[in-house]
């Protein structure tokens, strides 16, 4: 649970874009640090077993560390198949945030998939607008 940090009301204006943009709930935790959670509509079974669960649904998107010219350290993670992670690679890169990441987190799942995860110092809303347009084509 998140608790209630005082910040200013430009970081809060700038945590509610950013979380709009990524179309995911937005919430402020200590540092401060935006937080955004986002859920992904994946059809997954794990050990034969389907899967709804926010480990393997949810999308996560933070900003922090924001500096006097608007930048700030960017992270992105989701989960994807495996046949869509050279184009999400790709996609992220060439919109200049770097991919620092590739792994599984489960066995036996189906189809298969990988998470992923990416950063970049940005403004927070550039980097919402590039990572919403890298992960487009996920559904």
């Amino acid at each position: 649970m998140a608790q209630q940090v005082k910040v200013s009301p430009q970081f809060r204006r700038l945590c509610m874009q950013f979380g709009k943009i990524l179309g995911g709930e937005s919430e402020i935790d200590a540092g401060p640090v935006c937080f955004v959670t986002r859920m992904t509509n994946l059809k997954e079974t794990i050990l034969g077993r389907r899967t709804r669960s926010p480990l393997v649904q949810m999308q996560m998107f933070s900003f922090e560390s924001l500096d006097s010219s608007g930048r700030a350290l960017c992270l992105g993670e989701t989960a994807v198949h495996q046949d869509q992670v050279n184009r999400l690679i790709t996609n992220l890169r060439k919109r200049g945030i770097k991919v620092t990441a590739i792994h599984n987190h489960w066995l036996k799942e189906n189809p298969r998939l990988m998470y992923m995860h990416w950063e970049a110092i940005m403004n927070p809303v550039v980097f919402a607008k590039r990572t919403k347009e890298s992960i487009a084509f996920l559904g």
